[in-house]
This record gives structure tokens, C-alpha cells and sequence, in this order.
């Protein structure tokens, strides 16, 4: 079988392999077997987004779970964040959630975290699957498990969430808007921000099994673009469906990307004294007008490869107390171990009330550079190191680019496909850069397949 772990757990439509209730009981039996290894309590926390299938699987993951002794501790419909905190409070040998985060409702998946409340590392990951996937996991304990229903983790999330805030103010005055994607924040999210007496608009929170994620959340922003500018808002918050991610929008109806936020929750740390090392944690993904708004800020910079637990691993090492994506992964690592778009989208509305500022003047700090990507379809992947035409042009480009711009080629990891990003200052220039080096991919990898671009 081919591996199952991907960039982000296991995902995949669902009722098709691997995202089936058979290998959801298959995991349930693996994350037990992992946790005797460890001397961790054979008690696992359990949480779903709003997904149809997601009740199947959890069947399964349980049935899984119970056979082996364990007890599995049910949380219902729960933001991925959530599933991260109660795991660590319940004091569970380890968290699994049910979600396939921004994908379409016919997908489905499984995440896997730790004691702690941390995503796994790679090594373990590949324990883990190696666990699912032994023929000797299929047996029955002595003992019977059992399952315990946790009425209140929504409650006890947002609590959690709401201790994040910095310190007391007044949100009275304060309008938002809430695209709760028909996820898992549909009930979380809209109770808290009326809770701290914020005006709150709210929209997409009514799941109903098929429509997580249809033409709005994080992906698809233009009813909160537009919501927000009818009411005249001063913020809009879309959440992705597990809510681990938040993309904002300005009270001006702009989009504000990852490092923008990052750039303005960097500065309000800074200022407050809570930025550990004054330095901030990102991908390879994230935007050079990102590197260069936080040197003019007097704070350092660190990159990693993509991937939220790859951001916090590298948290961890260096004593960060902030990191994430350009894709709307924040990490407060004082106050969470992942991801987190209720506490992101918290401290964002802090940072505008207490600055006095507009959103968009606390987004002016960082100007992105434009940016252009271009998906190669290939047949074969070696190491473009190797591959003398391709390095040639990439070495071309980057010469031109200077500072002022940078290129980032990488395969999929899920796709058959090559990635091309090219960043600069001016956007003809970069989108001709970047179909000079996807002509160099396609001419040396072989695909009769036409490329598709995306600005």
C-alpha cells in the first residue's frame, strides 16, 4: 500500500481508501498500540468537523480504540485547535481529528496528535503507519475499552481561546464578521465574539453534512468581502472548515494575507515584550515583502519547509513564541501548540483595538511583492539538481531577480506535478521568468499535459 501520512495526516474522498471506517478502526487500534509503547494512557480524544462521513469514521476510529482496551473520549463536532487542547487537559495518551480541512465535503481525513497536543513528526508518523498497517493490529484485546462523551468541549475550547487575549479591554464598539465555512466553528466562534460583546455578523454557520467549505471560508471570501463593507465592519474573519486557519478582511474590504497578519501580530508582540527572541517563524512560501517589512521592524527571520508542524518544530528549537503560513496558520506557541484561527483571529482584533488603527493601516506595514505560480505536470521526478537545463535557468532568473525577488521550485507531494513560484517587483517580468523555467520542466520531465497558472 502506498503511504498513507501526507503533508497534513491522512486525507483522502471519502469511503474510498484510506479514508474508510476499516482504516479509521485500523488507526484507533495504532494510536492504543503507541500509546502502551510510550506509557501513555490508553485514552484517546476524539473530535470531527461537520463532514457527513465524519460520524462513520468516528465509529470506526472508536470500534478501533475499544477492541484494544482503550477508552475513547468523544468530543463531538470540535475545531481541529480544539481537539489539540483537550487532548493535553483530558490528560489522553493522544488526539485524532476528523477533517479534511479546506477540501470539499466529499473528502475526508484523519490527523493525529500528540500527548502534548503537538502534530506529529515525521518518524512518528511513519511508526504510526507502520503500526496500521501490521497484520497483528487486527487483534482483540483481553480487556474491553469504553467510551466517554464529553459534553462541554466546545465550551471548555472556547474558554481556552478566550484566555489568550492579552489583557482586558472592551470589544463593545467593535463590528465583525464571521464566515464560519459550514465548519467546525459554526457554533464556537459566533457564541464567543457575542460573548466579549462584540457586534458580530455571522455567516455560513449552518452545516448540514455537504456544504463545509461550498463557496465560502477561507478559500472563498468574496460574501465576507462584501458583508463587511455593507456593514461597514471593522474586520472580517473566514475560518477554514477544521478552523485551524483564518484569512482577514480589512474593514476596507481587502484580503490580508498570512505574513500580513504575522507582520502585525509581530510588532504588537514586540512592543509588549512577549516576541521571545524577536524573531518570527514562516515557510519558504511566505512573501519577500514579508522578510523585508519585518527587518524594518528590527525583528529576525526564519524559514521552513511547508507545512504548520514543520513552523512549529523549528518554534520549538529556537524558543519562538510566534510562527506560520502565508496560508492563514498562526501559531501562539505560548498559548497553543498549533494552528489556531479563533485565538489568531482574537489577537487580531486586540492588536486593532488597542493600536486605534484601521486594519488597513495596521496591514500597510508589509507591501507584498507580486507573486506567480505556475503547476508543471511531469511524468518523472529526479533531483533538479541533476537537471542541467532546468538549474541553468533557475540560476538565470535568480540572477536577474537580485534581492529584490526569488524563485522557489518543489514537486508535490501528493501530485504529479512541479511547482513553480516566482516573486519580484514587477508582475509581467516574474510571470515571464516563471514560463521560462516551466518550458525548461516540461521540456526535460515530458508531459503532454497543458500546465495550469494561478497569479
Amino acid at each position: 500500500m502506498a503511504k498513507l501520512f501526507g503533508t497534513d495526516g491522512i486525507r483522502g474522498l471519502a469511503n474510498q481508501p484510506p479514508i474508510t471506517a476499516e482504516m479509521g478502526e485500523r488507526l484507533g487500534r495504532a494510536v492504543i498500540a503507541s500509546c502502551r509503547r510510550q506509557g501513555l494512557a490508553p485514552r484517546v480524544a476524539i473530535g470531527r468537523d461537520t463532514r457527513g462521513s465524519g460520524e462513520a469514521l468516528e465509529k470506526g476510529i472508536v470500534k478501533g480504540i475499544v477492541a484494544s482496551g482503550g477508552t475513547a473520549c468523544i468530543l463531538g463536532v470540535l475545531p481541529t485547535p480544539g481537539v489539540a487542547y483537550l487532548t493535553k487537559h483530558l490528560r489522553a495518551g493522544a488526539g485524532i481529528v476528523i477533517s479534511a480541512s479546506h477540501n470539499p465535503a466529499d473528502y475526508n481525513g484523519f490527523k493525529v496528535f500528540s500527548s502534548q497536543g503537538f502534530k506529529l513528526s515525521e518518524a512518528e508518523e511513519t511508526e504510526m503507519e507502520d503500526l496500521m498497517l501490521s497484520e497483528q493490529i487486527a487483534g482483540t484485546h483481553d480487556s474491553q475499552g469504553g467510551v466517554d462523551i464529553i459534553h462541554d468541549a466546545r465550551r471548555y475550547y472556547a474558554e481556552f481561546a478566550l484566555a489568550s487575549l492579552p489583557g482586558k479591554v472592551s470589544f463593545d464598539e467593535m463590528k465583525v464578521v464571521l464566515d464560519c465555512a459550514n465548519g467546525a466553528m459554526s457554533e464556537v466562534a459566533p457564541t464567543l465574539f457575542e460573548g466579549i460583546g462584540a457586534r458580530t455578523e455571522t455567516l455560513f454557520a449552518a452545516p448540514d453534512g455537504k456544504n463545509i467549505n461550498l463557496n465560502c471560508g477561507s478559500e472563498h471570501t468574496q460574501p465576507l468581502r462584501e458583508k463587511v463593507l455593507n456593514t461597514k465592519s471593522d474586520a472580517g474573519f473566514a475560518f477554514d472548515g477544521d478552523g485551524d486557519r483564518l484569512i482577514a478582511v480589512d474593514e476596507k474590504g481587502e484580503v490580508l494575507t498570512g505574513d500580513q497578519l504575522m507582520t502585525i501580530y509581530a510588532k504588537m508582540m514586540k512592543e509588549m515584550g512577549t516576541l521571545r527572541n524577536h524573531l518570527v517563524v514562516s515557510t519558504v512560501m511566505s512573501n519577500i515583502g514579508f522578510r523585508l517589512a519585518l527587518e524594518s521592524l528590527g525583528i529576525k527571520h526564519v524559514s521552513t519547509r511547508v507545512g504548520d508542524r514543520f513552523v512549529v518544530e523549528e518554534m520549538r528549537v529556537r524558543n519562538a513564541s510566534l510562527g506560520g503560513e502565508n496560508s492563514g496558520h498562526m501559531v501562539f506557541l505560548d498559548h497553543h501548540t498549533t494552528g489556531d484561527g479563533l485565538i489568531s483571529a482574537l489577537q487580531l482584533l486586540y492588536a486593532i483595538k488597542t493600536s486605534g488603527k484601521p486594519l488597513s493601516a495596521l496591514s500597510s506595514l508589509m507591501t507584498p511583492f507580486p507573486q506567480t505560480l505556475i503547476n508543471v505536470p511531469v511524468k518523472i521526478k529526479p533531483d533538479l539538481s541533476r537537471v542541467p537545463e532546468i538549474m541553468r535557468v533557475i540560476r538565470e532568473v535568480e540572477l536577474r531577480l537580485g534581492h529584490r525577488g526569488r524563485v522557489l521550485v518543489r514537486y508535490s507531494g501528493t501530485e504529479p506535478v512541479c511547482r513553480v513560484m516566482v516573486e519580484g517587483e514587477e508582475r509581467q517580468e516574474i510571470e515571464r521568468y516563471a514560463r521560462q523555467i516551466a518550458g525548461a520542466i516540461r521540456r526535460n520531465l515530458y508531459s503532454n499535459s497543458s500546465d495550469s497558472s494561478e497569479g
